[in-house]
């Protein structure tokens, strides 16, 4: 079994303070009281708390980017490309939960050009998910329907997931998950 590091403890333990408090309601001082720590040693590990919402929103989003340039850029039909993106995304989100929190709920609080930054990249990624499932319907695999509702069907059953996983009442099955996700999308827009 792989041995935790000093560092990538602190930084589970703080992703994990701000998925449950919420950015704004996380102080330093509570991410030293999370880790036993004085308030000065926590900025041997950040700038601030905003340099860590921007670093993890943008690698975040870097990675879902890469995959999605990789999905486009194979030979496989819209209808396998769009079951690639959801696989991709079932298996981040139970790789790196506490960054898809953030992903969802906290890039609101970031600031002036890097949020036109993020808010632009993440067009861009909502964008190439539709035009994944408007060539879907374009050659008949996916029914006719609008392509705009379909997209933010299909992402909107997708950004949940981590509370789900970060819920230690529930067991999840990530095979079970993938295929349940999958199945639900797909008997919305799939042409049968």
């Amino acid at each position: 079994m792989k041995r935790i590091t000093k560092k990538e403890l602190f930084f589970e333990k703080t992703l994990k303070l701000i998925s449950e408090k919420g950015f704004k309601a996380t102080t330093m001082r509570d991410i030293a009281h999370e880790l036993n720590f004085e308030v000065a040693n926590v900025y041997n590990y950040i700038d601030s708390k905003e340099s860590l919402l921007e670093d993890y929103l943008f690698s975040t989003l870097e990675e879902f980017v890469v995959y999605l340039d990789n999905i486009m850029n194979s030979s496989y039909s819209p209808v396998e490309k769009l079951k690639f993106v959801i696989s991709k995304h079932v298996q981040y989100t139970l790789n790196k939960p506490y960054e898809v929190s953030l992903f969802v709920y906290e890039w609101r609080n970031l600031k002036g050009d890097k949020l036109e930054e993020f808010k632009l990249k993440r067009s861009g990624y909502i964008s190439t998910v539709s035009n994944i499932i408007d060539e879907g319907i374009s050659e008949g695999s996916l029914r006719k329907m609008d392509s705009e509702f379909a997209t933010f069907m299909v992402i909107s059953s997708m950004r949940w997931l981590f509370s789900m996983i970060t819920n230690d009442d529930i067991k999840v099955n990530p095979i079970e998950i993938e295929k349940q996700l999958t199945d639900f999308i797909f008997k919305g827009i799939e042409n049968k």
